[in-house]
């Protein structure tokens, strides 16, 4: 099944930064939200969506309150979400895990780190 990713960042440079590394790794079809109150509008209207990648700091629905309202819907409650995102304190890292990301990238990023990520969580969800 190819995987259709949904790029939630509210950096314009962090997103293409994201999205260029899914083409590297042969990922074409992705949209983009530029933060979490756009990702859920996004979500609620494209049922093809089948891959979340978040960064956690952003203005309004930040990446960490989108998890919990992502896991909180019946409907994309099974959705994999890998956290992109500067914050890399255990503390972090555990409270995103708590939230229920199935896995987490600390940037600065290369592809093939997103690509390994990538690969982890589809080996262990059914997406």
């Amino acid at each position: 099944m190819a995987l259709k990713f949904l790029v939630v960042d509210d950096s314009v440079t962090m997103r293409r930064i994201v999205m260029n590394s899914l083409k590297q790794i042969g990922h074409e079809n992705f949209v983009e939200a530029a933060d979490g109150r756009d990702a859920l509008i996004k979500l609620n209207s494209d049922d093809s969506i089948n891959f979340i990648i978040t960064d956690w700091n952003m203005p309004d629905v930040s990446g960490l309150e989108l998890v919990k309202q992502v896991r909180a819907n019946p409907k994309t409650a099974n959705l994999p979400v890998l956290m992109v995102t500067t914050r890399g304190m255990k503390e972090d890292i555990i409270e995103a895990l708590n939230a229920k990301v199935n896995n987490y990238i600390v940037k600065p990023f290369t592809p093939q780190v997103l690509r390994e990520k990538i690969e982890q969580i589809i080996s262990t969800v059914n997406v």
